[in-house]
């Protein structure tokens, strides 16, 4: 499994191994492409997840990278968790 010293490195390198989609959290889904694509959490998998943290490590200023994809739509892409709450929708799913 591959690490990374910073978000952007490990943001960079998904891109290239085909993880293109930006997908946003909403309450009960996630989605991407301005809304088009709409996914519960039946129909997505977590791959793996980065946790980035800043020189303080405080909860406050740490990040969570997830690779995602979904094979019922055919989709990979990241999400970025920027909040020391992680949502159900991910817990469920990590």
């Amino acid at each position: 499994m591959k690490s990374y010293d910073n978000l952007i490195e490990a943001l960079n390198d998904l891109k290239t191994e085909g993880y293109v989609e930006d997908f946003n959290l909403k309450q009960d889904r996630i989605k991407c492409r301005n809304g088009k694509y709409r996914l519960f959490h039946n129909e997505f998998e977590i791959g793996h997840y980065f946790r980035f943290d800043d020189k303080d490590s405080s909860p406050d200023s740490s990040s969570i990278l997830y690779k995602i994809t979904s094979g019922k739509y055919g989709l990979k892409g990241t999400l970025i968790n920027s909040s020391a709450f992680i949502p159900a929708i991910l817990r469920m799913k990590c």
